[in-house]
C-alpha cells in the first residue's frame, strides 16, 4: 500500500514531504510591509515573509542578498534549500544549499531534517536515515526526525523498523496525526489490517477532515472484505476531497468485492480523469474489464499502462496480464 499523505504533492510520483520546520526567525511576522532592509538580518526577514506569502522569486532573491551581505549565513542557505524543495521539488539544488548550511553550522537540527527529508523524496533512504540519525543525536526529543526516519525505513519495506520510529514520534507527540496514520500503514502492509484500523481510527479522532486517514482506513476495510464499511470511508474521503484520485481507485476495489462492476469502472474513470498518468488505475481497470470478459477493452487499459512508462512495478503487471490475454 502507498503510503498517502494529505500535504503537498509534485508532479513526480514520490509524495512529497511538506516540512514541518518553519522558516522562521524572532520578530518573524509574515505580514510588515516589504520595507527595504539595510543588513543581512533584514533580507533574511523579509525573504521568510515573501516565502510565508508563497512568492518564491522575492523570497529567493532576498535570500541571495543576504547571503551577499553575509556570506555565512547559514540560514539564508537553509531558507534557498527550502524554497527549492517546497515551491520547486528541485531536490538536488536543494540539497546543495543544505550542505553549505550544515557545513556553516553543523550543529543544527534541523538543516540535518530537512535535508534527510530532500535525499527521501530522491529515494535514497539510506542517507535520508543518516541525516534523520544525526538529527536525533544532535535533539533526542525530536518527533519529527522519528517520524521520517520510520517513513523511510517503510520505504525500505523494514516495516518493524518504522513502526518503533512512529511509536517513538507519537510518544514524544500524543496528537501526532501523521504518525498514527503511517504506522497505521505500516501495520498494513504487515497485513494486521485490525491494528492498523485502530490508528486510522486514532488518526481520524485527532483530525477529522483528513481525507487521506479515511482513504487508508477505507483499503484497510477492503483488504478485510467489509465493503461497505469501506465504501462508506472513501465516500467521506471523497466528500473532504473531490479531486482525490485515489479513494475512487479504492472505492472500486469495494464494488469489484460486491460484483457491482459498472460502478467500480465509473470510479477508475474518475480516477483517470483527475489523474491521467495514474497507471495503478488504467490496470485495475483493465482487470475489471477483464472479469466482464471485455477483452478489448482490458487490453488497452494494460497498453496504456507500458505506454506511459511511469511505474516499473505496474508495467510489469500489465505486461503479465497482456501475456495471459495472448497479446504479443
Amino acid at each position: 500500500m502507498k503510503k498517502q499523505f494529505p500535504k503537498f504533492e509534485t508532479k513526480v510520483l514520490l509524495v512529497l514531504f511538506l516540512v514541518s520546520v518553519m522558516l522562521s526567525s524572532p520578530g518573524c511576522a509574515g505580514n510588515r510591509q516589504a520595507a527595504t532592509p539595510k543588513d543581512a538580518a533584514g533580507f533574511y526577514q523579509r525573504g521568510l515573509d515573501y516565502f510565508n506569502k508563497n512568492d518564491f522569486d522575492h523570497a529567493v532573491a532576498d535570500f541571495n542578498q543576504a547571503i551577499l551581505l553575509e556570506p555565512d549565513y547559514a540560514d539564508a542557505y537553509h531558507g534557498l534549500g527550502y524554497a527549492y524543495f517546497y515551491f520547486k521539488a528541485d531536490f538536488d539544488r536543494a540539497i546543495s544549499y543544505y550542505d553549505k548550511a550544515i557545513q556553516l553550522k553543523p550543529d543544527n537540527a534541523d538543516y540535518y531534517l530537512n535535508r534527510g527529508t530532500a535525499y527521501m523524496n530522491k529515494g535514497d533512504n539510506d542517507r535520508a536515515i543518516t541525516d534523520f540519525d544525526q538529527a536525533i543525536q544532535l535533539k533526542p526529543d525530536y518527533g519529527d526526525a522519528f517520524y521520517r526516519r520510520g517513513f523511510a525505513s517503510h520505504n525500505k519495506g523494514e516495516y518493524d523498523r518504522a513502526i518503533a520510529d512512529y511509536d517513538k514520534a507519537i510518544q514524544l507527540k500524543p496528537d501526532y496525526t501523521d504518525a498514527y496514520d503511517s504506522r497505521g500503514t505500516a501495520y498494513y502492509d504487515k497485513e494486521d489490517y485490525d491494528r492498523a484500523i485502530a490508528d486510522y481510527d486514532k488518526a481520524i479522532q485527532l483530525k477529522p477532515d483528513n481525507e487521506v486517514s479515511y482513504n487508508n482506513r477505507c483499503d484497510a476495510y477492503v483488504s478485510k472484505g467489509d465493503y461497505d464499511r469501506a465504501i462508506a470511508d472513501c465516500d467521506k474521503s471523497i466528500q473532504l476531497k473531490p479531486d482525490f484520485a485515489n479513494p475512487y481507485k479504492n472505492r472500486r476495489r469495494a464494488y469489484s468485492g460486491k460484483d457491482e462492476y459498472d460502478l467500480a469502472i465509473a470510479d477508475l474513470d474518475k480516477a483517470i480523469q483527475l489523474q491521467p498518468d495514474y497507471a495503478e488505475a488504467y490496470y485495475y481497470r483493465g482487470l475489471v474489464y477483464k472479469a466482464e470478459q471485455k477483452k478489448d477493452e482490458a487490453i488497452a487499459d494494460f497498453k496504456k499502462v507500458l505506454e506511459l512508462n511511469n511505474s516499473p512495478e505496474w508495467q510489469q503487471k500489465a505486461q503479465e496480464q497482456l501475456d495471459e490475454l495472448g497479446v504479443q
